[in-house]
Formats: structure tokens, C-alpha cells, sequence
């Protein structure tokens, strides 16, 4: 019986996609100690997650108004952000089978430092690793790095297939037992299984090889959540894992479809390519009370941080319009799905902009999942076996209960049900996930 996946997500913060979660009075404020993160792992753990993810970006958000005090004042979300490289590890190491993912930009790092430091990690987590390839989205990263301008949207994404390209060749430089380690002979390597890479491309020029030996997965999993055309067509191409937001079952149905169509272009199997949407779930001993418990986190919210954080992603500033209208037909250079979304619901609902603002906040459009924990299986079932998706990323909306909530009475009506294991089967990410351990080598030159 098919089986389907699950991901906690996180930021390296105050808060998720929730604005309200670091208000909520049951949320643990300990979001800059290692011991926070560390408990978060191990609460995913013992409900046999495949992974936890984290999400990142690389400026403070002042796209509203040209100003960051409304945002900073109220708490919203990438006020704070840690380097989750330095959580994932501190994960790593207070746990034994969950896989951790970080999210790394292609558009602000070099592909020698991503391929370097996702090989050490599968090395440290003992192949537990995943890289969340973002290109991405706002100016004010740009000038984090003494750029003016972020680069235009489709010419992001060339670089970015450039970049996966070298990081993939970087990973194979080393080949299998090219670590021979033999005291009483003094060989520690095999010349001969260890490659130059010799990239010289339209974006970069790596010589390579890679300092660190190869990895238990060989390839780290890569995750990915293109939305856009363009998006798609590179999500198709490279993404093992697909993060997606979307509001209605319509509209991930119709996106599960679309991108699982496209894969064969690349050469890849359905099974090669999970697809996860995004749900919050709100989970009570009655239905009341669940309601009783979204409610509480959409109180809990400014009005103003929703449309704040709305522009931050969009890099768009949403102050200039009038908020009792339809959200406005702009282009945006920031996450083109997510406007996409909050479009069709505006127009379909008949919501105005502050509308808009408001679920924001709640969750980034993120649904809720309302309801006792047969009603919540009751939903995830229902999507899973409709081909929605192969399994679902879990937004908290107060931490770390939310994630408690799930393991102690969602996951065990799901493997009750036989959705979901009972125990892990394998070691690594790769093992949880279903896929193969690693594509043929990259065509490489001494």
C-alpha cells in the first residue's frame, strides 16, 4: 500500500509561516538556543518524519513602505533569521534517522561552497542531508551582497540550472572507494577515482575537485518549490522533494498533475519527484475546540504584518494600494506562484487586499486542517488517495506543540490506517523518501 511522506517546516526564527506563533501563549521563546531546534527534531522523530526543512532568505524585510519598524515592531516574519545550517547541524547531532534539510541560494553563494557544505552535512547527519535550491526573490538581498538589483526572474533560474549542474559534478568529482585509508601501506586515496571537474560555463568557471570525500547519499536529496512556469520546468528537472503552497485541493490537484507531467522531459519516473503542499493543522479532542484553536491564531495577528510580509515576498511595496479593493494585477520580480494564488482567491472570493493581508498572516495561504485527529486523517487521506500529492509539509502554528500535537494523535490514526510507517526502514533521507541513491555520475574530466 502506498505510503505517504511527511515534513515538519521551520525557520530559524520567532516565527514559520503563523505570525502568531511566537505569541502564542503555549509557544516555547527559545528560538536562539540549540536546544529548541534540538527538541523540535526529535518530537519529528519520534513520529517518523522523513525530514524537517528550513526555509531562508538572506535580507531584512523593509519592501513595505520602504521602512522594516511596522515588521520589526510587531514580530513579522525574517526579522530574525539564523543561519539554518548551524540549527540543521545542531539536529543532526541530537538525532539518528530524520532527515534535515536547509535552504541555500543560487543567486548569492558559489556552487564550490553549497556542494562543500551540503557533502559535509550528509557526512555529519550520516546521509540525512537535503539542499532547498531557492534562486531567490528581493532587491534588498541584492544589495546584502553589493548588487543593486536581484538578477530578472527567468535569468535567475539559468543561473540557477548552471549552478545545481556544477554542484551535482562537484559531488561526483569523488567516486565511490576512492577512500582506500590503508595504514600498513601508507595509500590513503586512488588517484584515479578522484576528478577535476573543469566547468566553464555561461556563469561560472570551477575547476574542482571537492575536498570532501563522497557522501553516504552521494547526492544530497534536493528539494525545490518553482511555482512558476519557469519554476516548474527547473522543479521538473532537479527537484526530488516539491514544496508547494496552495489553498484549495482544485488548485494542488491541477499543480501534482501539471508538474508530474513534465518530468519525462528530463527522463524521470513519477516515484523520482515527491510532491508535498503545504497544510496547518489545528487539531483539538473535539471540533470546537480545534476551532477554538485557529481562531486564538488568527486573533493572536496584527492586521498590517500579513500585507508587510505579502510585499516583503512579492518585493513589491502593497502600501501604495487601496486596501479595500482587489489585490492588484502588478508584476513582481518575488514569488510569482504565491501572488498567483492570493489572486485567484481574490478574485474567486471576492476578497480585498487587506483580506489578503489578513490570511497572510494567519499562514502565508497556507489551508488549515481543522478538527479531533480522525477528522484530520479523515482530510489527509481523502487528498492523498485523490493524487493531490504524496504527502504533506507540516506548518506549526505554535511551537513545539503543534508538531506534538501531530506525532501523539494524527500520526497514529495515520498508521493505523497503513498511510503512514510505523518505523524507519532505511538510514538515510533517500531511504525514507523511496529514491534512488544517486543519478548516473556527471560527465567529468581529469
Amino acid at each position: 500500500m502506498k505510503q505517504m511522506h511527511l515534513v515538519g517546516f521551520m525557520h530559524s526564527s520567532h516565527v514559520v509561516l503563523s505570525h502568531a506563533i511566537w505569541r502564542h501563549p503555549q509557544t516555547e521563546l527559545g528560538f536562539l538556543e540549540p536546544e529548541f531546534y534540538q527538541n523540535i527534531a526529535q518530537i519529528l522523530e519520534r513520529g517518523k518524519f522523513d525530514m524537517v526543512f528550513f526555509a531562508d532568505a538572506l535580507a531584512f524585510p523593509d519592501r513595505h513602505g520602504n521602512s522594516f519598524e511596522l515588521g520589526l515592531k510587531y514580530g513579522a516574519q525574517g526579522v530574525v533569521r539564523l543561519d539554518p545550517i548551524l540549527t540543521a547541524t545542531a539536529m543532526a547531532l541530537a538525532t539518528q534517522s530524520i532527515g534535515i534539510g536547509i535552504t541555500r541560494s543560487t543567486s548569492y553563494y558559489q556552487p564550490y561552497d553549497v556542494a562543500r557544505t551540503f557533502s559535509t552535512l550528509d557526512h555529519l547527519s550520516r546521509g540525512r542531508a537535503a539542499w532547498n535550491i531557492v534562486t531567490s526573490n528581493r532587491d534588498s538581498e541584492a544589495r546584502n551582497f553589493g548588487l543593486e538589483k536581484h538578477l530578472e526572474h527567468d535569468l535567475r533560474y539559468e543561473r540557477a540550472t548552471e549552478f545545481v549542474e556544477v554542484v551535482t559534478k562537484l559531488w561526483d568529482s569523488w567516486q565511490d572507494e576512492a577512500l582506500i585509508l590503508d595504514k600498513e601501506s601508507g595509500v590513503f586515496a586512488d588517484p584515479a577515482k578522484v576528478n577535476y571537474v573543469h566547468h566553464v560555463g555561461e556563469w561560472f568557471k570551477v575547476r574542482g575537485p571537492l575536498t570532501v570525500p563522497r557522501s553516504p547519499q552521494k547526492r544530497p536529496v534536493l528539494i525545490q518549490a518553482g511555482g512558476s512556469e519557469r519554476g516548474k520546468e527547473f522543479a521538473a528537472q532537479w527537484g526530488e522533494v516539491i514544496f508547494e503552497i496552495k489553498y484549495t485541493p482544485a488548485q494542488m490537484k491541477a499543480f501534482y498533475q501539471d508538474l508530474k507531467s513534465r518530468l519525462s522531459k528530463y527522463g524521470r519516473s513519477s516515484d523520482e519527484c515527491k510532491i508535498l503542499p503545504a497544510i496547518m493543522p489545528f487539531i483539538g479532542e473535539t471540533e470546537a475546540i480545534a476551532k477554538e484553536k485557529q481562531a486564538l491564531n488568527n486573533e493572536l495577528i496584527h492586521p498590517e504584518v500579513g500585507i508587510f510580509t505579502l510585499s516583503n515576498h512579492m518585493d513589491y511595496d502593497f502600501s501604495q494600494h487601496d486596501l479595500d479593493a482587489p489585490i492588484a494585477d502588478v508584476k513582481v520580480n518575488g514569488v510569482q506562484s504565491t501572488l498567483q494564488v492570493a489572486r485567484e482567491l481574490s478574485q474567486s472570493q471576492g476578497l480585498t487586499l487587506r483580506d489578503i493581508g489578513k490570511l497572510y498572516g494567519q499562514g502565508v495561504l497556507v489551508p488549515a486542517v481543522v478538527g479531533t485527529p480522525t477528522q484530520i486523517a479523515d482530510q489527509l487521506e481523502a487528498l492523498f488517495k485523490d493524487d493531490v500529492c504524496d504527502g504533506f509539509v507540516i506548518s506549526p502554528a505554535y511551537l513545539p506543540g503543534s508538531f506534538t500535537e501531530f506525532v501523539d494523535t494524527v500520526i497514529p490514526e495515520l498508521q493505523r490506517r497503513g498511510l503512514f510507517r510505523k518505523e524507519y526502514t532505511g538510514s538515510t533521507l533517500k531511504d525514507h523518501l523511496g529514491i534512488q541513491a544517486v543519478k548516473p555520475l556527471a560527465e567529468v574530466r581529469k
